[in-house]
Parts: C-alpha cells; sequence; structure tokens
C-alpha cells in the first residue's frame, strides 16, 4: 500500500494479485486514516476500530463500517500511475 494526496484528496494505492486499486484513505465509519491498517489479499482493516474494506470495490464489509469507500480509476502508463478523483 502507498498513501498519495491527489487534488487534495487522500489516496490510497492498493496492490491486489498485481492489479493496482485506489481508495479513499479515510475511514467511512470514524474519519481515521486507512494506511496504518492491514492489507489481507483484497481486504483492509481500519486501524482504529477493525472495519474491513474490500479495496477493489469500497465495499464496508464489517461493523462499524456501513458506507463504501470511494473508489477511484486507476490508469497505468508504464511506470505511471494516474488516479481519477472526479
Amino acid at each position: 500500500m502507498t498513501r498519495v494526496v491527489v487534488d487534495g484528496v487522500p489516496v490510497l494505492l492498493c496492490n491486489v494479485d498485481g492489479e493496482i486499486y485506489a481508495v479513499e484513505d479515510v475511514c467511512t465509519h470514524d474519519g481515521g486514516a486507512l494506511d496504518g491498517g492491514e492489507l489481507d489479499g483484497c481486504r483492509i482493516m481500519c486501524p482504529r476500530h477493525g472495519a474491513f474494506f474490500d479495496v477493489t470495490t469500497g465495499k464496508a464489509l464489517t461493523l462499524p463500517a456501513v458506507s463504501p469507500l470511494p473508489v477511484y480509476p486507476v490508469t497505468i502508463d508504464g511506470d505511471d500511475i494516474s488516479i481519477n478523483v472526479d
């Protein structure tokens, strides 16, 4: 995982089986950053309260989170990664 800021939006880039996914780096439960959590396959755990999210879809998988994470399209061109946060 790598945290970046794109146009003022904190974004977490996650490598899942060689595919790069981008989600907003803010837990929808309490607004804390997710980048300190653990990525296990496609699931990231919020380090504050233990909620799990699927980084490929943004879906909240466990309580206390119920709202999905914003997911952003990723384009890779050679070594360049572009993320569209609009």
